[in-house]
């Protein structure tokens, strides 16, 4: 394996670990509630511990500061709104973790964020290795 591509994976890898732990162990009641209005504090603050985790993933690979300013931006961005569109769509079709299209809806929420992690990814090993 060559060192870019280590380095890439290893990226991803944190990027993953971070992800878990940002979406599935640190919410709190505050960022789990209110989801369907749109200028939501709990939801910024929950795209906020994202970005945090991210800046934390790219400062262990070494990452310029103005590049991981620049991204982790465009992430809280991003995550904001796929969550966003995720609560909209959940309450108004009144979903619940019974039914198929829950889960559905859980799975485009998870892989639309999966992408994005694999765009900031790319956006990293175009600066970091040209």
């Amino acid at each position: 394996m060559s060192d870019p591509l280590a380095s890439l994976l290893g990226l991803l890898c944190l990027l993953q670990i971070k992800h878990m732990f940002a979406d599935f162990y640190l919410q709190t009641p505050k960022m789990l509630s209110g989801r369907g209005e749109y200028l939501h504090a709990g939801r910024a603050q929950h795209a906020g511990v994202h970005v945090l985790g991210s800046i934390i993933a790219f400062v262990i690979m070494g990452a310029p500061v103005g590049f991981v300013l620049i991204i982790c931006a465009l992430e809280w961005v991003a995550h904001f709104n796929i969550d966003y569109c995720k609560a909209c769509y959940s309450k108004r079709k009144e979903l619940a973790p019974d039914m198929a299209v829950y889960w559905r809806a859980m799975g485009t929420d998870q892989a639309l964020h999966q992408l994005t992690y694999l765009a900031m990814a790319a956006a990293w090993a175009h600066v970091s290795f040209g």
